[in-house]
């Protein structure tokens, strides 16, 4: 078109109207198209959403308060009772011989044997002999010169009398002098009287009287003192012969232990030597184990050492069997946190047992009735103060105390009830969480 056709167009062009689709829409039923069934559906959906929000909201403060999830049958559960409870301690003890005698050389020489080890001996049976030429050769010389000072007294004693005779015979010849110058005293007496003799002579025989007695009186107080002296003397060598005696008593005692013979009715339980050694003086020769007076050897822990007092009633059970016996002794000295007791058999039955043979040993301290408690755990003890009891599918932690502990038992003094629930396995896995599930 060109501009000057467009100069001739009109001014104002008439407005022609546009086609819309009014004539195209038609009233239908409502809820047959597809847009209804989705809106229902996502109303429907929100309904559901609603009512989930809540379970998951408290599936989720459930998980928040139990923080493990742990299978039912990897957990071991006891219920708490009342009745009879027995506060007792386990131990591992080993059979030992209390009098079990090593014998010893007495002293160097070659040892031979006549048992072998595992013999059963007697009492005073031969078990050895020890040969040793330097003991006997000893022993022979001692004897010696206890003969000698035997033969030395005896001549001694002899001596003796001789000094004793020669004492009592100058006493008795002094006494005979007193005598003789009596009679010569009266001789004078009667002749002085007669003026038939001098003065002098008389007085010469009263003064022989005098001299006589005098020499009585000395040679008799010699006689005492020698006496005393000899006895003395005697004395002291017969003390001499007494030790020399011991001497020799104590070397045949020696003499006589080179023949080995068995202290007590047992086993051998060993030679120590090889046969025909040459020995030196206390080498260990041989031990004899008394086999009817075994006992058992046992170590607690130092905190039961106050509990356990001898005489109390003890279980031993050895190669499945069960035999009864009571605490013996129990030591004061604790060795690695231990302290170590005897148990002794009551029965006596201890035949065909061997030394150093192990063995299970339950010694009962005390006995209570109506106590409430429940099955012991490994790792449940007097001080534990926290248990987990379970309540429905869940296990919660719950503060317990606890009381006295057996070898199975323990006592429960609070927090727990007749019927509870109790987990007693290992739940250092739960990390001490306030609640967990237990899952089938």
């Amino acid at each position: 078109m060109r501009l000057g056709d467009l100069e001739r167009l009109p001014s104002s062009p008439q407005l022609v109207p546009v086609r819309g689709t009014d004539g195209q829409d038609a009233p239908i039923a409502r809820g047959t198209t597809l847009e209804s069934k989705r809106k229902r559906r996502y109303i429907s959906l929100a309904v559901g959403g609603l009512l989930v929000i809540p379970i998951a909201i408290w599936l989720v403060q459930r998980w928040a308060t139990s923080s493990h999830v742990v299978p039912l049958d990897r957990v071991r559960i006891t219920s708490v009772s009342r009745g009879h409870f027995v506060v007792d301690v386990a131990a591992q003890g080993e059979v030992i011989a209390p009098v079990s005698p090593t014998l010893f050389a007495i002293a160097a020489g070659t040892i031979s044997y006549s048992v072998r080890a595992g013999d059963s001996v007697k009492k005073g049976r031969v078990l050895a002999t020890l040969d040793s030429p330097d003991l006997s050769n000893q022993y022979l010389r001692e004897r010696a010169t206890l003969d000698s000072l035997d033969a030395a007294i005896s001549h001694y004693q002899i001596e003796i009398r001789r000094q004793l005779l020669t004492s009592q015979q100058q006493a008795d010849l002094a006494k005979v002098v007193i005598e003789a110058a009596e009679r010569e005293r009266k001789r004078a007496q009667w002749a002085w009287d007669l003026h038939a003799i001098s003065e002098r002579d008389y007085r010469r025989a009263i003064d022989d009287v005098a001299m006589a007695k005098l020499n009585y009186d000395h040679a008799r107080d010699t006689a005492a003192l020698e006496r005393e002296s000899v006895v003395l003397d005697l004395r002291t060598r017969r003390l001499e012969r007494e030790k020399q005696a011991l001497v020799v008593e104590g070397l045949k005692g020696r003499v006589e232990e080179l023949t080995v013979r068995s202290p007590v009715d047992g086993m051998v339980a060993n030679l120590a030597q090889l046969e025909k050694t040459k020995i030196p003086e206390s080498a260990p020769l041989l031990t004899v184990v008394d086999l009817t007076a075994l006992e058992v050897e046992f170590q607690v822990a130092e905190t039961y050492a106050g509990e356990i007092k001898p005489g109390m009633t003890a279980q031993i059970t050895l190669e499945g069997r069960t035999e009864s016996g009571t605490v013996a002794t129990i030591s004061p000295e604790v060795r690695q946190n231990e302290v170590s007791g005897r148990i002794r058999f009551l029965s006596g039955h201890t035949q065909g047992l061997r030394q150093n043979e192990r063995a299970q040993v339950r010694i009962v301290i005390d006995e209570r009735p109506d106590v409430l408690k429940f099955e012991r755990g490994s790792l449940i003890d007097e001080a534990t103060r926290t248990v987990y009891v379970v309540r429905g599918n869940r296990a919660v932690r719950t503060p317990v105390q606890l009381g006295a502990a057996s070898i199975s038992e323990i006592e429960a003094l609070r927090g727990l009830t007749v019927g509870d629930q109790v987990i007693v396995s290992d739940t250092r896995d739960f990390a001490d969480a306030g609640e967990v599930v237990l899952s089938n």
